[in-house]
């Protein structure tokens, strides 16, 4: 019995031994566990930190970019002219600022291609059901781009910034009647905050005309609105119709459309001009430079909606306003008026209403 007593106590003592060492094998695992999980916990925080920063930057250079081509864009077609004409050709220059656009799709494309491969969604080919809607958005875009070429024989470079924002009128009514949308209060309000702004900068103290901007160039905005408004809508609704589709293929079936309308327009509307003094008579290096800034602008705006967001977008135009009258007074003598300043703030405001509204909902 006492041989047995004293066994049984040994083994308890071994049995206590080995408790012991597995709770510091456990208590060693578990803080290794720990130390491993502080560590990720650091990784993933360093990560995230350096992709914020990175997404900032890219936010940043995106913003600043459609900030200034924006904002150059009324300057250099007014700047383009020469005693008050256009020595080119409008729809040639059109014609290259669709060309370049497409290039710059299909240099995206290529890019693609040979980092993922030639997929179902980023392969040119495509069926005709897919591409016969391009035809109606090009066709408007077409006509509205040639309109803000002659709009500029009533309007001044300011003006026609701050005139142009009537597009987000006529977006909002079309999304409610296309795509069905239903707009938030504060974005009506937004629209009648953005009429009075546009008004209010157009007033003109020094002359017996109310509005600096005559019938004939109000009459260019409106339908330059309605074109626009209508041809956004409708290019959307193609493109969320198949959202897994590359934005850069559809892009270049919209731009080639583009090019053979414009080519067409050439065709009507300077076919002598072009035959007789050739394709580039009249370019300048201002002209050149419009025409990448056009081709840019469009390739811009893409990617603001890509890589940022719509509050950037609302930020670039509301400084690209104010920046085209602020250089206008230095280019174009341009009288920088209180109706002015006040319609600008106005409209700044009307169009982040407007923002914060879609955001809402």
């Amino acid at each position: 019995m006492e041989y047995r007593k004293i066994r049984d106590e040994g083994d308890d003592r071994e049995t206590g031994i080995q408790d012991v060492e597995s709770l510091r094998e456990k208590s060693v695992l578990l803080s290794g566990a720990v130390l491993d999980n502080r560590l990720a916990s650091v990784g993933e925080t360093k990560t995230d930190s350096h992709r914020a920063k990175a997404k900032w930057k890219l936010k940043s250079v995106v913003t600043l970019a459609l900030t200034i081509l924006t904002s150059s864009q009324a300057i250099l077609i007014v700047w383009s002219k020469r005693a008050g004409k256009y020595e080119y050709s409008v729809t040639t220059a059109n014609f290259l600022v669709e060309t370049l656009k497409c290039a710059i799709s299909l240099v995206a494309l290529a890019r693609i291609w040979k980092k993922e491969g030639v997929t179902e969604d980023n392969r040119l080919s495509t069926t005709l059901d897919e591409v016969i809607v391009y035809p109606i958005p090009a066709a408007l875009y077409l006509v509205k781009n040639l309109l803000q070429y002659y709009i500029f024989a009533y309007v001044d470079a300011p003006g026609y910034q701050i005139l142009k924002n009537l597009n987000i009128i006529s977006t909002g009514v079309l999304y409610r009647i296309i795509l069905k949308k239903r707009l938030s209060e504060i974005q009506w309000a937004a629209f009648i905050l953005l009429t009075a702004g546009c008004t209010t900068a157009q007033l003109n103290s020094n002359s017996d005309r109310v509005l600096q901007t005559p019938f004939q160039g109000w009459v260019m905005a409106i339908v330059m609105a309605l074109l626009s408004g209508f041809a956004g809508v409708y290019t959307e609704a193609i493109i969320k119709k198949r959202p897994s589709r590359n934005i850069n293929v559809q892009n270049f079936w919209l731009y080639i459309f583009g090019m053979g309308f414009n080519a067409i327009a050439i065709l009507v509307q300077d076919f002598d001009a072009v035959m007789n003094k050739g394709f580039l008579h009249g370019y300048s290096p201002i002209t050149v430079l419009m025409i990448f800034n056009h081709a840019l602008s469009g390739i811009a705006v893409s990617m603001v909606m890509k890589y940022a967001d719509n509050i950037v977008k609302v930020y670039s135009t509301s400084v690209a306003m104010l920046l085209t009258a602020v250089v206008s007074v230095y280019l174009f003598g341009f009288h920088l008026s209180l109706a002015f300043f006040l319609g600008t703030t106005v409209v700044s405001v009307a169009i982040y209403l407007h923002s914060a509204g879609k955001i809402q909902r």
